[in-house]
């Protein structure tokens, strides 16, 4: 027996008994997987033609005999809103998206009172009677609104599950729990329609009231059998979860007082190799499951993969481990439910509700965009290739779109196809027709993808989930009329998407095997790798949705966390029941959201060591190098020397390109050798360069009409009075379509109102006091050629100063910063190594300023300084050289000479083809 699967001992027990007849036979499964691996055993079994067994899952079974079809829980939510509407006082109706917070959690409730065929009416007033006694000391003065609705909630429970029953069961549709309990009063009905039909039960673990009642009742009159699939380890000890529901069944069941319990097998104690491997986070298991069966395919002693499977214990596992195995897999079948919430078709489709549901809040009368809701749409994989709309993305991001009306998207988009135009359509319609278009938007995207490649495969499964999910909503938009705008239409498709699920199906006979837990129920695989082996993920932790409490639970008889966890530890260890290679998965991380320590069941097979299995832990970290990050070197090649020569001899090197390069040579080398600049990005907040361009450029409008004379105050008052102008001029020269006029931006405003406001006062109060100032230029271009013998070519240094003037008689070069700057890193106190240190960077900048200028000023007394915005109080702060106690402020040609020595080494260094581009670490 142990070396064949269970669904392979089945079927050679079926064959084997001469009285069972194939085509009268009704097999019975708990999931519907199964029944392809079980037809291909029989068809393997068989050595001539005949007809199948009918097999079938349990859930289809029921069904047939309750004669009620299945509806899903999206419809299920929406009957249950029509019948809430009727039932209810208007004046206490709720909107759609309150009603379904709680009715999701109420009708899984109404599920597990039927399936466990319990009294309603008993439950409903006992949880009622149990909120009366919890507020007993509360007298009629003290009750609240809140507390009296509270308690008549309680007391519409029956009502709701009473008309709810009734409406569906009229309508022959129905839950799961309605179909089972239907199911158990129509026993008798069904049996006698079938005088020589035979039913077997394979694989059960876990089974509710209704499914105990129905087999037990088949077996009763001899029309059924059951084969269990149960591990002697595990039925024996008493304590162990694996064998909780097999144990109940064995001692509770009239039939096993006279009868065998068919089936106990001894596998689990049989020979394993069990590997425990810890990583970090999801992404490090999903390249350790590929590199394991990476090794598989390269071991020659292996065959093929159709007996492995890669379990995921968590579901949203799936797209890494996608995306992770190795093109040699071939053949690979995905066999899972997937959370509609990380379905990247739903990702679009809900930012475009974003988009439009936004656009629409923001004004009654306009239809203005958010910015990022556009990018967010246009940039999405899903549709980026297909809309053409780069160049809007560059235009809103280079003009700083804030807030963009409708009209201008269309206006700024010149290349418009039929996707572009049913993305940005409007959405003052009816729902159904806003559904209609988004169901046309899938169908544009099902037709652009590329039918041979196995990612976009993926991406139709997923396509398709959400296509059904719309034609749903169309269908309920066509037959209700509450939904009638855009904001309830967003909130019912929040909630459907949380109950919709994408269906991977394949051909599961070859190839890799990926699933979910419970696609592995009834299975035999040699070789297992089970992921996301820890608490709160497998098993799952104990949050409960339920109204009904966990005492409550216990004596009524309902399943709570102790039978849940039951059920994840029997799929677990069957899991490894016949298996021989065993690889489990763990995240050795415990912060963050895919955290949690390591699973019980680990730890549980550590302790538990059978004497035949070999298990081996491993931590699996990734390689941290003994330097964790290595200073980058980039070496001067040809080109390299190359470029540094043209740029040396033509534009020139300007002063922020050599602190630049004092600051890290890499970031030079990236910046100026090889022009890489940063992406544009929308300037939501402004920045403080853009900040600092706007006073710099709103100072330059105000002094341009004073160039070359003296100023007096009258001129001051004059800029004073049109200065708040000119700033938002510049703000909308500079800042684009950016928005000035709200949040942060207007305090920005407000900074640069105040900054040239305080220039212009302190310059008004400095001619008040006596000083006479001429200015000779602004934002002025300078230059200057080295033509020394210790540099290999005459170079260029270039640059342009904010302002040049003449200040009681002493030539004054002006730097201005919105930054702080104090007059410490200004002042100089040792010319050796003044090029080593970036804390010299104003220096250094200071100094070209005078050097480039130096030939005009001959032999005038000459001073550069840096006006900080952020330190108007310190006023003009000159280079000085610091002497002991004194300090000089005026650059003479001797300073000149000295400054021109420093700055040759430090262009020496940058232009000598043996010294690399060295990374300075900050």
């Amino acid at each position: 027996m142990s070396n064949q699967s269970f669904l392979e001992i089945l079927t050679r027990q079926l064959l084997s008994d001469p009285a069972l007849s194939l085509s009268e036979m009704t097999i019975v499964l708990p999931n519907k997987r199964a029944k392809i691996f079980l037809l291909e055993s029989f068809k393997s079994n068989l050595d001539r033609f005949t007809f199948a067994p009918e097999i079938i899952s349990i859930e289809d079974f029921i069904q047939e005999i309750a004669q009620v079809r299945s509806i899903d829980s999206i419809e299920l939510l929406f009957e249950f809103y029509d019948l809430y509407l009727s039932v209810t006082p208007k004046e206490k109706q709720q909107s759609f998206e309150l009603f379904s917070n709680w009715a999701k959690t109420l009708l899984q409730d109404f599920n597990e009172i039927d399936r466990y065929l319990l009294k309603p009416g008993h439950v409903f007033s006992y949880l009622q009677d149990i909120e009366v006694i919890k507020r007993w000391g509360i007298t009629m003065e003290d009750r609240t609104t809140l507390i009296d609705n509270y308690l008549e909630f309680w007391k519409l429970l029956p009502l709701y599950y009473e008309n709810l029953y009734s409406h569906l069961k009229n309508k022959g549709i129905g839950y799961q729990g309605l179909i089972y309990r239907e199911a158990v009063s129509k026993l008798d009905e069904f049996s006698a329609s079938m005088p020589k039909k035979r039913f077997v039960f394979a694989g059960f673990n876990a089974l509710n009231q209704a499914e105990e009642k129905i087999i037990q009742y088949l077996i009763s009159v001899d029309k059924a059998s059951v084969y269990w699939d149960a591990d002697a380890a595990f039925l024996n000890d008493p304590s162990h979860d694996t064998g909780l529901f097999l144990r109940r069944f064995k001692s509770s069941w009239p039939h096993y007082k006279a009868h065998p319990f068919e089936w106990i097998v001894n596998d689990f104690s049989a020979e394993k190799n069990i590997r425990v491997i810890g990583t970090a986070k999801s992404i490090g298991q999903a390249k350790i499951a590929a590199s394991l069966i990476e090794d598989l395919i390269s071991d020659a002693s292996f065959s093929s993969l159709d007996k492995v499977a890669i379990v995921l214990g968590d579901e949203n596992m799936l797209i890494p481990v996608l995306h992770s195995l190795p093109q040699s897999v071939g053949s690979l079948n995905i066999t899972m439910g997937y959370s509609s919430k990380n379905n990247p078709i739903q990702v679009l489709i809900a930012k475009l509700f974003k988009m439009h549901a936004n656009a629409l809040n923001r004004s009654e009368s306009s239809y203005v965009f958010y910015y990022k809701d556009i990018l967010d749409v246009l940039t999405n994989p899903i549709v980026e290739s297909y809309v053409f709309a780069s160049g809007l993305v560059e235009t809103i991001k280079k003009n700083n779109y804030t807030f963009i009306t409708h009209q201008k998207v269309l206006s700024l988009q010149e290349r418009q196809n039929d996707l572009f135009r049913l993305i940005f359509q409007k959405w003052h319609r009816k729902p159904i027709e806003i559904l209609e278009s988004i169901s046309e938007i899938l169908l544009m995207v099902k037709a652009n993808l590329n039918s041979d490649s196995e990612d976009d495969k993926v991406v139709k499964t997923f396509l398709y989930s959400i296509y059904k999910v719309i034609n749903k909503l169309i269908t309920y938009c066509s037959k209700n009329e509450h939904v009638d705008s855009v904001q309830t239409l967003q909130a019912i498709y929040k909630q459907v998407i949380d109950v919709a699920e994408v269906s991977f199906e394949g051909e599961p006979l070859s190839g890799l095997q990926i699933m979910g837990v419970l696609e592995s129920r009834v299975l035999d695989f040699e070789t297992v790798i089970i992921t996301s082996l820890n608490e709160g993920k497998f098993p799952a932790g104990k949050t409960v949705n339920s109204f009904i409490p966990y005492d409550v639970k216990r004596e009524l008889g309902l399943p709570t966390y102790k039978e849940k966890d039951a059920i994840y530890t029997y799929h677990f260890y069957h899991l490894l029941q016949r298996a021989k290679n065993i690889f489990l998965l763990y995240n050795t991380e415990s912060e963050g959201l895919d955290g949690g320590e390591k699973s019980r069941f680990i730890t549980q097979l550590e302790v538990e060591k059978q004497p035949k299995h070999t298990l081996t832990h491993t931590i699996i970290q990734p390689t941290v190098p003994t330097i964790a990050y290595e200073p980058m070197s980039i070496s001067k090649s040809e080109a390299v020397v190359s470029r540094l020569k043209e740029i040396a001899t033509g534009k020139g090197f300007s002063p922020s390109a050599l602190t630049s390069y004092v600051r890290n040579p890499v970031q030079f080398y990236f910046q100026r050798v090889l022009s890489i600049r940063e992406s544009e990005e929308v300037e939501e907040n402004i920045a403080l360069n853009t900040l600092g361009t706007i006073i710099h450029e709103t100072l330059e409008e105000l002094y341009k009409p004073v160039i070359g004379k003296f100023l007096s105050v009258a001129d001051l008052d004059n800029m004073l009075l049109v200065a708040d102008e000119e700033v938002l001029k510049q703000f909308k020269e500079i800042y684009k379509e950016g928005e000035v006029k709200k949040g942060k931006n207007l305090l920005a405003f407000e900074v640069a109102k105040r900054n040239v406001f305080n220039f212009l006062n302190e310059e008004k109060k400095n001619i008040e006091n006596g000083d006479a100032v001429q200015v000779l230029a602004l934002e002025v271009d300078l230059e200057e050629n080295i033509d020394d013998s210790r540099l290999p070519y005459a170079v260029k240094i270039a640059g342009k100063v904010d302002r040049i003037e003449i200040r009681n008689g002493k030539i004054r070069i002006i730097d201005y910063k919105t930054g702080k700057v104090d007059k410490n890193s200004v002042q100089l106190k040792e010319w050796d190594g003044l090029t080593l240190e970036i804390k010299n960077d104003k220096i250094i900048q200071l100094l070209c300023y005078a050097f480039m200028f130096g030939k005009e000023a001959g032999e005038r007394e000459m001073e550069a300084g840096i006006i900080s915005f952020k330190n108007m109080k310190g006023g003009f702060l000159p280079f000085a050289v610091k002497e002991g106690k004194e300090t000089f402020t005026a650059i003479n040609p001797g300073i000149l000479e000295l400054f021109k020595t420093e700055i040759i080494l430090l262009i020496t260094e940058i232009l000598d083809p043996g010294i690399p581009f060295e990374e300075k670490l900050q």
